[in-house]
């Protein structure tokens, strides 16, 4: 047998998603942190027939990935259908969706949204989104795992003319989108919850929506997880006082971490490196990246309320990536740096920041607390 023939064969840069995303010909901004999110600029996206930019965050590692959309005035986009989930977070305007399977007959689920709304697909069904208002565009921000399934599976047609409905996730019943829910306490069908996960398909609006105590993070901060649409990802609202600060902790990647009301900074490092400082407002937002530590800074006049948009972390849905423990000492093996070990500069920092703004420390009792 003779000797196989070497052949040189070009390798084409990107992956399979980046290549994708490149081709839907709206802007990619590559970028850690970006100011406001109602200020970037969009352009003309065919495929959904509105305008729109990828923001692909460097804390993101293509685990997930996030993109801006605005509905004209007075306009719908086209319809829409894919094999990743994707979590719509409303920025702006008012409007509706509507939601159905493939050769639904009977079924389809319209509800009216509004800015602060939260809600998801269901995974392959049709949805439609239509604004409400003759004269504002509406705009939201989607967090989907597309660079998860397009890299694993590389197949346009399978991601986006997939027929197959899974009803375990969306059947069409009345209601599936009310905003009703149900709060899991305790042992719930063989998972322990802390009683701070509610199940729903859809949230009127994450800014005024009631949390829960999340001492955990220390400084008598508050949470709420949502399960939406039966997804393996997830996202919370998390909420820290006046003069306060959360203890510094790490997870894993593709946190996007959307400031919705307050100001502050967060600060962001990987073990051992130097620490960067970045400042926010309502709009603003940032993906640690994975394993990195970041802590945020309340120092404004009023509470610091943020929706993160996570990859895979579902109370539900378990299994997916490594398990950080997030709420555990990291003395004791965890993710979590407590009050008294962290940095001095932590404190400095922050103590300087209340002292530009005339605002009072409450840390004292926290730092106190053991």
């Amino acid at each position: 047998m003779g000797e196989a023939e070497e052949k040189t064969v070009p390798c084409e840069e990107g992956t399979s998603y980046e290549k994708w995303a490149e081709s839907e010909g709206i802007p990619i901004i590559k970028t850690f942190f970006v100011e406001d999110i109602r200020e970037v600029k969009l352009k003309w996206w065919e495929r959904k027939g509105g305008y729109g930019a990828f923001l692909h965050m460097e804390g993101a590692g293509q685990v997930n990935n996030c993109y801006l959309c605005e509905i004209p005035a007075g306009k719908s986009l086209k319809p829409q259908k894919h094999l990743f989930e994707e979590t719509i977070y409303v920025v702006s305007g008012q409007g509706a969706t509507t939601v159905w399977n493939h050769n639904q007959e009977e079924g389809k689920q319209t509800f009216e949204w509004q800015t602060g709304s939260l809600f998801s697909p269901p995974l392959n069904s049709w949805h439609q989104h239509f604004n409400g208002s003759g004269s504002e565009p509406a705009r939201y921000l989607a967090v989907t795992t597309a660079p998860t399934m397009l890299n694993l599976l590389h197949n346009l047609d399978f991601i986006f003319k997939n027929e197959f409905p899974f009803q375990d996730r969306f059947d069409g019943r009345d209601g599936y989108f009310t905003g009703q829910g149900l709060l899991y306490t305790g042992d719930y069908k063989g998972f322990k919850f802390a009683g701070n996960v509610w199940d729903t398909n859809f949230v009127p609006d994450v800014r005024g929506f009631k949390l829960m105590d999340y001492s955990e993070r220390g400084a008598g901060g508050s949470n709420i997880k949502f399960e939406l649409s039966e997804n393996t990802t997830a996202c919370h609202i998390s909420e820290f006082p006046v003069g306060t600060y959360k203890k510094a902790h790490r997870h894993s990647a593709g946190a996007h971490v959307i400031i919705l009301s307050g100001q502050g900074y967060s600060l962001i490092w990987p073990e051992g490196a130097g620490i960067k400082k970045y400042g926010w407002q309502a709009g603003s937002m940032v993906v640690p990246p994975e394993n990195w530590w970041h802590q945020h800074f309340n120092t404004g006049d009023r509470p610091a309320r943020y929706l993160a948009l996570r990859a895979f972390g579902s109370k539900k849905y378990r299994g997916v990536g490594k398990q950080y423990k997030g709420t555990v000492d990291r003395k004791k093996g965890g993710d979590q740096i407590e009050y008294a070990d962290e940095d001095p500069i932590v404190r400095q920092l922050f103590e300087e920041a209340l002292g530009k703004r005339g605002i009072q420390s409450q840390m004292q009792r926290h730092y106190e607390k053991r």
